[in-house]
């Protein structure tokens, strides 16, 4: 390994992953307040508004490197840029899907993607009735011209949207064709080398929690109306 590769995963793996996740919630607060005129915030502010600790948001907010100015807190328009930077959604990254169904097409339509440094260029499925088709602009091809797109494309990340009996064969496909970094929203788990970036976009065990704790409020609702 090169010493500047070195260097960079050091500079990722400084960043804890709890971290990582709250920054786009202050890009989407900090885009709000600025459409609303707002040029400076604090970082009580943003913990306010999110509903999280003050000083955890100092801690994160140090690590971009903006500094608050006296008695007006940070600059809007700086604290979004050097978030916007440490993801990456600065510079708009290519990726293929594969999975061209309800949720595919619906992943497809979502415009906004591109705000986040998400450029989906191409759609893949094995369905006859799918390939061929064109969807929110992207016409779906078949699956074995993935490996060749890929490689001439030089893409690196790839979204699987299919079904879970499939999710396996395709993420295998996906690195055997060079993807380094897969975004899956199927329900299984994946098995891919260390070295592959896999993020679980985990929308039953999501719904699982949801319908869960509304469940609760709802039985402790009715024991206090028994008990009136």
């Amino acid at each position: 390994m090169l010493e500047n590769e070195s260097n960079i995963e050091k500079e990722i793996k400084m960043i804890p992953e709890p971290t990582l996740r709250r920054f786009p919630q202050y890009i989407h607060l900090l885009k709000r307040l600025r459409k609303e005129s707002t040029q400076y915030i604090s970082s009580t502010t943003i913990a306010d508004e999110l509903e999280l600790d003050s000083i955890q948001v100092r801690k994160d907010l140090a690590i971009t490197g903006v500094v608050g100015k006296p008695k007006l807190g940070f600059d809007i328009d700086e604290l979004i840029s050097a978030l916007s930077n440490i993801l990456n959604w600065d510079n708009s990254t290519d990726a293929f899907l594969v999975g061209a169904g309800s949720l595919g097409s619906a992943l497809l339509g979502y415009k906004n993607f591109n705000q986040y440094g998400l450029n989906i260029v191409a759609a893949f499925d094995n369905d006859p009735n799918k390939i061929g088709k064109t969807i929110s602009g992207i016409e779906v091809l078949p699956l074995e011209k993935f490996g060749n797109m890929v490689e001439r494309m030089k893409v690196h990340i790839g979204i699987i949207t299919a079904p879970p009996e499939a999710a396996q064969k395709i993420a295998e496909v996906m690195v055997q064709s060079g993807i380094q970094a897969i975004w899956n929203f199927s329900s299984i788990h994946l098995k891919v080398p260390f070295n592959i970036i896999v993020e679980d976009a985990l929308l039953t065990q999501s719904l699982g929690v949801l319908t869960h704790t509304l469940s609760e409020k709802l039985k402790k609702e009715i024991a206090v109306l028994e008990k009136q």
